[in-house]
């Protein structure tokens, strides 16, 4: 993204930094978020609040509340793998902001047709699993589904301005 005209800060959540592989409870993890928000915040630069899975739920509970510009939502997990009852909808579709969800075609988190309509755009990425990997048999390389990233964030970010 900085490549273009992009500013980005990779803020690695404390429970990923500890080594742990289930995040904390929701409440936690906006604590964690909003502690961080001064540090990313400059006056006059719009900030879109970003996340990938539990910090794309993060991103999409805080942005009103923290004065995001936009959301992006990277593999936001939709509901639990096989657990389509247990929906997150509500967190993404209570986001207040202009949103881009990038969700690969093959989520166990959710794949993009499960998504709900609602105010927000999707990216689809081809083959992607929850973290984007495409399989090696897939008609499309792992460049080709980061390019598909790449391209509709950035076509999305510079129609906020």
């Amino acid at each position: 993204m900085p490549r273009h005209g992009v500013a980005v800060a990779l803020v690695e959540q404390p429970w990923r930094v500890a080594g742990k592989k289930i995040a904390p409870a929701p409440k936690t993890l906006d604590a964690g978020w909003r502690g961080i928000w001064p540090a990313v915040v400059a006056p006059g630069l719009p900030v879109i609040a970003a996340g990938r899975s539990a910090g794309a739920r993060v991103a999409c509970r805080t942005a009103t509340e923290l004065g995001a510009h936009a959301v992006l939502a990277l593999s936001f997990p939709l509901h639990p793998p096989g657990r389509p009852e247990r929906s997150r909808a509500a967190e993404l579709l209570g986001a207040g902001r202009p949103t881009l969800v990038v969700q690969g075609a093959n989520d166990p988190f959710g794949r993009p047709e499960e998504f709900p309509d609602g105010g927000y755009e999707l990216v689809e990425v081809p083959y992607g699993d929850h973290g984007f990997a495409v399989p090696k048999r897939a008609p499309v390389t792992q460049e080709q589904a980061l390019d598909v990233i790449t391209a509709g964030v950035v076509r999305w970010a510079g129609s906020l301005m």
